[in-house]
């Protein structure tokens, strides 16, 4: 099976790493401590503190999987290599919203990194996706669940 491959700024890659290291060098030693302190009270089989640590062990281990997955399928963008005359990941996108006249400016980042509360947007975004290749001044139609969002591109930087 192809992994997919996880288009990352540095900035991204970064708090990867940090979470990876969190979470097997404190993250895993914490709930160690709860499961042994669990197992203490005595029978496991009716112990929700037991049952509980557990179950976070068992997250914590599946997002060390997936952290490590992520990371060997990296591809790292270069902010050297960030075009400014078209949208691509690592670009930094001023549009305005020709129905509202209101501006927004968007990150451009890979799907691991996206946040739409701090406007950091995925390529695979409908906004990113119609955003991808575009160069300043293009007008661009965005498809919603309630119609269509018309966007010009104001600005592009890195």
């Amino acid at each position: 099976m192809n992994e997919k491959e996880v288009i990352l700024t540095q900035e991204g890659l970064k708090k990867l790493e940090e979470e990876l290291e969190h979470l097997k060098s404190v993250k895993r030693r914490e709930v160690a401590e709860r499961i042994k302190v669990a197992i203490g009270y005595g029978d496991i089989s009716e112990n929700s503190e037991y049952e509980d640590a557990k179950n976070e062990q068992a997250f914590i281990e599946g997002r060390i999987i997936t952290l490590e997955k992520m990371l060997r399928n990296a591809r790292i963008i270069n902010n050297d290599e960030v075009d400014t005359d078209t949208v691509n990941v690592g670009s930094i996108v001023t549009v305005e919203d020709l129905e509202f006249g209101e501006t927004v400016e968007y990150s451009i980042v890979g799907t691991a990194e996206s946040d739409p509360f701090q406007n950091k947007i995925s390529n695979e975004s409908p906004v990113g996706k119609a955003l991808i290749g575009k160069k300043k001044d293009a007008v661009v139609d965005v498809q919603v669940p309630a119609g269509v969002i018309q966007y010009k591109i104001i600005d592009i930087k890195k």
